[in-house]
């Protein structure tokens, strides 16, 4: 074997050490058991928060149904339709509220937003630490500039779709095509805007692309192997009945953190490799 070919091999399972070594130390399924709580705690009022601000902008009140379908299809495999029954039950029960209760579902939906911020930082080993006036407005500005984007891109999608010219000359199955890898697309994007901008420390963004590339893909991945072993394996449904949805819904939003910050530590895995290789080069 060629020199120049052993070294690569040498520094990749030395990288695959220091990636095992980190999720070993910051106990990385234990951080996504608990962001998987807070996540089933907030799941109703962020969702309703997303769908109130959506609703607020006339132009996006065709894309609202579009987001829904969309949301539960791609993000929650095999058992989407019988959440989506419950979920807008309890987000129509919402309505009913008060101005206080409002003001609490807001507060609950930052709640996650902070969880997955202190999180992400520890995993980056980030002693900074923002204002909080500061801290308020980026949790604030994701809560609501997020589901304002999105909204915006399944208008534009409906938009291309519904050109006739397209029709005419044929460029209506590219549209399609990419439409379909639209979910994957997505998930990659927001991985690498959340290693990027998250952290309280600089992130190169090569290495969160490559965090990101990882977790966009698992998360397909996963998604479909999700969907095949509630599909095929129904152990849930036998010992639960009408309630397996709850364990269902526990698992892939466990199993959906898990990807996430193993992304994540392979985004400060690669920074961090590449220091410590940089200080073994400077010490000779």
């Amino acid at each position: 074997m060629k020199p120049a070919y052993r070294k690569k091999i040498t520094r990749f399972f030395s990288y695959c050490a220091l990636l095992y070594k980190r999720i070993d130390h910051d106990g990385m399924t234990v951080l996504a058991g608990h962001l998987a709580y807070v996540s089933l705690l907030s799941l109703v009022p962020l969702i309703t928060v997303v769908f109130a601000l959506i609703a607020a902008f006339p132009v996006f009140s065709g894309a609202s149904v579009q987001l829904k379908s969309f949301i539960f299809h791609n993000f929650m495999p095999a058992t989407g339709d019988v959440i989506q029954r419950y979920l807008e039950q309890f987000i129509l029960n919402t309505s009913k509220m008060t101005a206080v209760g409002t003001c609490g579902l807001i507060v609950t939906a930052l709640l996650l937003i902070y969880s997955v911020d202190t999180v992400l930082n520890s995993i980056w080993r980030s002693k900074n630490k923002r204002p909080i006036i500061f801290s308020f407005a980026v949790y604030w500005m994701v809560l609501t500039l997020g589901p304002i984007l999105t909204g915006a891109s399944m208008v534009i999608s409906s938009y291309l779709i519904s050109l006739t010219w397209l029709n005419n000359t044929g460029t209506t199955t590219l549209v399609t095509a990419v439409l379909r890898v639209f979910p994957l697309l997505l998930s990659c994007a927001s991985f690498w805007l959340l290693y990027c901008v998250v952290p309280t420390v600089r992130v190169p963004g090569r290495d969160a692309l490559i965090g990101a590339l990882v977790a966009g893909a698992l998360f397909e991945l996963g998604k479909k192997a999700f969907g095949l072993y509630v599909t095929m394996f129904p152990s849930y449904q036998l010992i639960y009945g009408v309630l397996a949805v709850i364990p269902i819904l526990f698992l892939w939003v466990y199993w959906s953190w898990c990807i996430v910050l193993l992304g994540a530590e392979i985004t400060a895995s690669l920074t961090e490799h590449r220091r410590l290789r940089q200080e073994e080069r400077l010490s000779r």
